[in-house]
């Protein structure tokens, strides 16, 4: 959809505003993919100038965007690996870097554009990406002209390792970069790729693995480069007890003070994971305003533990929701996602830890917040017309009484429409700008020769 788009008769809007705004009925008027006019019920809407497209929005609860902070989309081509189901993660990582390393250019290709088409399926209109494994010629481009055939906004992250196992590192030494290599390609992506505009489709942060895959040299330089250069920064913290005691016997300390020891706090920094921070951490991270990546179905998954998110957001930390990779969650649905923060978080610290509508918004403005947009997460005037349709004829949402808070406690259900900058990516439940058959089974036909290979 091009040009005038006015949304008319949703069931209730859901802004995320300021105010936290809902109401039933009204409308939305789009314009060159930026919200111009938000309608109450009774409302008229403005008169407008050539051609104006009418979208029915009918019996349909409107919400911003998903965001997704955290993922690795490489990852999409290795679920359910039988060795790797019940393993923490330390295990895990080393159960799955051999069948990693003999990934190619197509098959992260393919398992890219399945990870992408998955969320966006689910209510996603924006997500990041740790990339971090680039053996035999692959290289991040490889995952930004999958995120453009998607027509996702996309946060793609330069992941890195340096240090490996003969240097006392986790991963094999054969996955490992030269630093100097990593620096250079680093300025490479910035320059080629890094748009900063509002609306932008496409941003670069950089993302050294973790304190187990890399140098405290290289979190340094990476820290001086991105500010430099005006972008963000993203690393892993904190996941578990293997993590900390890492950090406790390498460095000297707690992952908060490696973290602050080194610049990675701030506005412009978010981990992820973050699960075994202690108060006086949360309180850093809130003090400085720090990201937080939460990622409870990882976290379950590998029995990582339950991140104190009410600490975090009580302090003042920004929190947005991740789904991480598809060899530790095995799904990328990322309204699921919000459910599993809610049911975990009340399971933690009782009934009322959570709301629903929180956990949405976790979901939703608290994603963008932590990604450092500013341009989207709510729909208000001013901000980019990213949306999600969720319709209330389902069997999923049957009975419900409250249809925003059944968006979450209700069983996960798909989306009939999203929209990204007004451009329908979503149509009646299914992709407009890729094949959901094609997809499937190139990556299945893929994942069974990596099978051979293993």
């Amino acid at each position: 959809m091009k040009g005038r788009v006015l949304i008319t008769d949703p069931a209730v809007i859901v802004t995320m505003d300021d105010d936290q705004r809902e109401w039933e009925g009204g409308y939305i008027l789009i314009e060159n993919g930026v919200i111009t006019d938000l309608g109450t019920p009774g409302a008229i809407p403005p008169k407008t100038e050539g051609n104006l497209t009418f979208f029915s929005a009918r019996d349909c609860v409107v919400t911003p965007g998903l965001v997704n902070t955290h993922h690795h989309l490489f990852q999409s081509i290795t679920k359910a690996v039988p060795a790797a189901l019940d393993v923490p993660l330390f295990g895990w990582l080393k159960t799955l870097y051999p069948l990693w390393r003999r990934l190619t250019p197509e098959d992260v290709d393919a398992a890219v554009s399945l990870g992408l088409a998955e969320l966006v399926l689910s209510g996603c209109t924006l997500t990041s990406d740790h990339h971090y494994l680039y053996p035999n010629g692959i290289q991040l481009d490889d995952t930004i002209a999958a995120a453009q055939t998607i027509g996702v906004r996309f946060h793609a992250t330069r992941g890195s390792m340096s240090i490996g196992q003969s240097k006392a590192g986790l991963p094999p030494d054969d996955l490992v970069e030269d630093e100097a290599a990593i620096l250079k390609d680093c300025e490479r992506l910035i320059e080629r790729y890094h748009d900063p505009s509002d609306g932008s489709m496409l941003r670069i942060a950089l993302a050294p693995c973790s304190p187990f895959s890399v140098s405290q040299e290289l979190m340094r330089q990476t820290a001086q480069m991105a500010r430099a250069k005006g972008v963000m920064l993203h690393t892993h913290l904190a996941e578990n007890v293997e993590d900390v005691r890492f950090s406790l016997d390498r460095f000297g300390c707690r992952p908060g003070h490696y973290a602050e020891d080194l610049g990675w706090v701030g506005e412009d920094v978010w981990h992820a994971h973050c699960v075994q921070l202690t108060e006086e951490e949360q309180f850093l991270f809130g003090r400085t305003r720090t990201g937080v990546a939460h990622c409870p179905c990882s976290n379950g998954r590998l029995g990582s533990g339950i991140a104190p998110i009410v600490g975090y957001l009580r302090h003042g930390a920004r929190v947005g929701l991740g789904v991480d990779g598809s060899a530790s969650n095995d799904s990328g649905d990322l309204i699921g996602e919000a459910r599993q923060a809610l049911l975990m978080q009340r399971a933690k610290e009782g009934a009322d830890a959570l709301s629903a509508r929180a956990a949405l918004r976790l979901a939703t403005r608290g994603g963008a917040e932590t990604l450092g947009r500013c341009d989207t997460g709510q729909l208000a005037v001013g901000m980019r017309a990213d949306l999600a349709f969720w319709p209330q004829g389902e069997l999923a949402a049957a009975g419900a009484w409250d249809p925003v808070a059944a968006l979450i406690l209700c069983a996960p259900r798909r989306p009939s429409h999203v929209m990204v900058e007004g451009r329908l990516i979503v149509e009646e439940g299914r992709l407009t700008m890729a094949d959901e058959g094609h997809l499937v089974a190139r990556l299945n036909r893929l994942a069974e020769r990596l099978k051979t290979l293993a």
